[in-house]
């Protein structure tokens, strides 16, 4: 749906953390107005969240509902940061924790979740204390408890009235398995089995459920301009219903900090169709949230935020103040470059559309969406899905099942995208409109997985029971696959073909790998003299089906030539393609039309990243590789193209004005572009040749 941005929706924004504990004095004691909005004019921000109460429970105003910080030398430091930057026209939406209060959590344990499986519900360490006495985290709030929901939305109305904010950041809003009395007593109204995990979930889900349309009932109803938006560390797929209480989506993803690089794009062109204002959100920090002292390249922040533009978001940037409430101008030097960026791409952003004509189905979506954990951010598949296309350049939405088909050239069912009656009679008349779907592993099965519900001129036949089994591509299925088998690392759906096209087969090891008969070190070869035990890759009309789950694989193995396969099945349904680069497969293409202004827009990104940490240890007791963007390479002599009928009168560069080389091959409908040298990200303005045209 389009989106309805407000007037003066803020493209440059700062989310300031400030969780400061109780046992730090002297808080805000070097806070000057003056240095800190001039630190943010620096750093060429133009919205900044405020901090109306924090983790630990402390409030940074006057309240009367809620308690301030002990050692708060300002009494209302919210209010003298908000007057300073309203003078220099700076947004500023403000920040309220949810279910993260640790004064709360101490005054009020009865409030605390319990989880069913004694888990902390956040950051577990070791310790087996009850409900985590002893680990030093946040020890988390159910919702179930009116008392608390009431604290918080006196709280929150208090804020409005005071400081009237643009916009409200709720945070930490998940589900947590919660067995606390409240959420029993709860279950048995409901006829729900709290030792049934479904039922639990469903507890969870119609908790918060009740939480959102409360909490935006009343403080909507009293103050019908604040956007409000609900914060859980990912946009669920899935629940679009939650999302009719949200007034704006932050798009939290930071991608050394737990999210990684593929986490944004996914969620970007899931959100985009929700129809609400969107920010992007990563972080100043190398690592997390919380990192004082750690700082990322400013060329991974000019990617970040050139990325988000380029996906339809507008873009937040997180760092967290000192407790003594200076700002520190090293941080907004880093945050700069990237802004200034943001700052000159403004004009071609506003009221831009991002043009899609391929649909990935959400795997995440499928499974419900709503999660006990905070830490779990979309499906394997999802997530590879969208980093193929992007590595392919190929523009796409990602999708829930009730969505409109018919705009898309093609539509991806990754992995074990499972079928109803309903879903399966929209494909195939999708299919019988001209459209083209492709299909790997379980996709197109129904929810048993005992019957193919998309006719793929096959029908079920059982497991080959090899582990490894091997795939063998007819020779022109892709260019770049060998002339022999590739070893599959998961199982392929068993599949007996009819009346389809066999383009690659499954072949069989010698044997199983196991204690009494294996051969070298890894797995069995496979056995040149056996015959072909299935096929691996069909296609029957518009419909290609791999038995494989490509997209899970390649996101797991990262072997290239399982994204070769794809590319080939692709290529057989798929047609011509919207856009295209000579430039490799790092780089990010974006095509944004901009309606108003009779223009298009094409967003070229170029930063590869690279894996440098080999184990950073979090306080949730993982261990996680970093990968981040260092020394990105300038590049002259690219070129790309997008497809299109209508030769344009003239291309510029969106940052210095300068006409762009181009031609227009008229017979294959190609507008043919020589990029400028450009470091990490330009954008090439596409104006139509008379004003009333347009390039759709």
């Amino acid at each position: 749906m389009p989106k309805q941005e407000p007037e003066n929706f803020r493209f440059r924004q700062i989310h300031l953390d400030f969780h400061t504990s109780e046992h730090i004095e002297g808080v805000g004691d070097d806070f000057d107005p003056e240095q800190f909005v001039q630190v943010l004019k620096d750093g060429a921000v133009s919205s900044v969240t405020l901090f109306g109460r924090c983790h630990h429970g402390w409030a940074y105003y006057p309240t009367e509902i809620g308690k301030p910080h002990p050692h708060l030398s300002r009494p209302d430091l919210l209010g003298d940061m908000v007057r300073a930057c309203r003078k220099s026209d700076i947004e500023t939406p403000i920040y309220m924790t949810v279910q993260w209060d640790e004064l709360s959590a101490r005054e009020h344990p009865e409030w605390r979740v319990m989880q069913a499986e004694n888990r902390a519900a956040n950051y577990p360490g070791t310790e087996a204390s009850a409900m985590n006495q002893l680990t030093p985290t946040w020890h988390t709030l159910c919702l179930n408890h009116s008392e608390y929901v009431d604290h918080l939305i006196a709280m929150t109305r208090e804020v409005c009235e005071a400081y009237a904010p643009p916009a409200l950041f709720m945070d930490i809003l998940g589900s947590y398995d919660c067995v606390c009395n409240s959420c029993l007593r709860s279950m048995r109204k409901a006829g729900l089995d709290p030792l049934v995990a479904a039922d639990r979930k469903a507890n969870d889900k119609a908790v918060l459920m009740a939480f959102f349309e409360r909490f935006t009932r009343e403080i909507n109803g009293e103050f019908p301009d604040v956007r409000i938006f609900y914060n859980s560390g990912h946009i669920f797929k899935g629940q679009k219903e939650r999302y009719r209480f949200y007034g704006q989506l932050e798009l939290e993803s930071l991608p050394t900090g737990g999210w990684g690089y593929d986490h944004f794009p996914a969620s970007a062109r899931y959100a985009d169709g929700l129809g609400l204002p969107m920010l992007g959100m990563t972080g100043r920090f190398h690592t997390h949230w919380g990192e004082f002292g750690g700082f990322k390249r400013p060329e991974a922040l000019i990617f970040e935020c050139c990325q988000m533009i380029a996906m339809g978001a507008h873009c937040s940037i997180g760092d967290q103040l000192h407790p003594r409430g200076s700002m520190d101008p090293a941080t907004y030097d880093l945050i700069r470059p990237a802004y200034e960026r943001v700052r000159q791409l403004e004009p071609y952003a506003v009221g831009a559309e991002y043009e899609a004509d391929v649909a990935l189905l959400s795997l995440e979506s499928q499974e419900g969406g709503l999660t006990a954990h905070l830490g779990h951010r979309t499906s394997e598949s999802d997530t590879a899905a969208a980093r193929t296309m992007l590595e392919m350049q190929i523009p796409f939405d990602v999708i829930e099942g009730d969505t409109d088909l018919s705009k898309y050239r093609l539509v991806v069912l990754p992995d074990d995208i499972r079928l109803d009656n309903d879903l399966a009679v929209r494909i195939e008349e999708y299919l019988a409109g001209g459209g083209a779907v492709l299909a790997t592993g379980q996709s197109g099965l129904n929810a048993d997985g005992n019957a193919l519900m998309l006719d793929i001129g096959a029908s079920l036949a059982p497991d080959v029971g090899f582990d490894p089994s091997y795939l063998r591509a007819e020779p022109d299925l892709d260019p770049d696959l060998p002339g022999s088998s590739i070893v599959m690392y998961e199982q392929p759906l068993g599949l007996r073909a009819h009346d389809a096209d066999v383009l690659a087969a499954v072949r069989p090891s010698y044997f199983n790998r196991k204690w009494d008969r294996f051969c070298s070190h890894l797995h069995t070869p496979e056995d040149a003299t056996a015959k072909d035990i299935g096929p691996a890759i069909l296609q029957k009309g518009q419909l290609v089906h791999c038995a494989y789950p490509l997209f899970r694989l390649y996101g797991a193995t990262g072997q290239v030539l399982y994204k070769y396969l794809l590319r080939g099945m692709i290529n057989r349904v798929y047609g011509e393609r919207l856009m295209g680069t000579d430039l490799p497969s790092a780089a990010r293409l974006s095509l944004m039309n901009q309606p108003a202004e009779h223009r298009q827009i094409l967003h070229v990104l170029y930063a590869p990243t690279q894996l440098r940490g080999a184990g950073m240890k979090y306080n949730d007791g993982q261990t996680r590789p970093v990968e981040i963007i260092e020394d990105a390479p300038e590049i002259d002599g690219a070129t790309a193209w997008i497809k299109t009928d209508a030769a344009p009168a003239k291309v510029t560069c969106a940052y210095t004005g300068q006409e762009v080389r181009w031609t227009h091959d008229s017979e294959r409908g190609r507008l043919l572009l020589s990029i400028p040298r450009f470091h990490i990200h330009t954008a090439l303005v596409i104006h139509a040749e008379q004003q009333k045209d347009s390039f759709r």
